[in-house]
């Protein structure tokens, strides 16, 4: 499993400029306002679960986004959705509960978690996560995001979470 200095090392890597700061941990959206406010770009909220038939998946919205998990797996074709163990996210994505993030894709090489992204996400000029720590934010363009994604071969699925609608032309398969 990467750390979060192998992680900044592949960012580096694909090319991706960013700026890390360091802050309190934070486990929960709503908490760091101050950091946040200090931070150009949108802010992401990442859930990571598991379906009814054992698929995981990680979400990654705009820290504002509501999204209904009642309603979801009909949206993108799962099973019914609920939280995965923080044992299961340490073992596939190699972090733990408050520090779940899209960069713990890269931790992923098998591709076991299916990546759905928020529209609001894929369209944000900057983006902000965990590198891997829920000790400081990581802030990346949305070129940047993209980079990375694809060095970890990973294409999400985008989904208009307002609408509940998967979105195909935000980034294209």
């Amino acid at each position: 499993m990467l750390s979060r200095a192998d992680l900044i090392a592949l960012l580096d890597a694909h090319g991706v400029d960013h700026l890390t700061t360091e802050h309190e941990a934070v486990f929960r959206v709503g908490e760091g306002e101050e950091v946040k406010h200090a931070l150009p770009g949108a802010h992401s909220k990442n859930l990571f679960l598991k379906d009814a038939k054992g698929r995981l998946w990680l979400i990654s919205a705009k820290d504002d986004t509501v999204i209904d998990l009642k309603r979801l797996h009909t949206v993108i074709g799962s099973a019914r959705l609920s939280f995965g163990s923080a044992e299961l996210m340490v073992e596939v994505l190699g972090v733990t509960p408050g520090s779940v993030t899209a960069f713990a894709l890269a931790n992923d090489p098998d591709h076991r978690v299916t990546f759905v992204l928020d529209r609001a996400l894929a369209e944000a000029a900057q983006v902000n996560f965990h590198p891997l720590v829920n000790t400081a934010t990581t802030t990346v363009s949305q070129a940047g995001f993209r980079r990375f994604l694809a060095g970890v071969g990973v294409t999400p699925l985008v989904v208009d979470f307002p609408a509940m609608t998967v979105v195909e032309d935000v980034f294209p398969r």
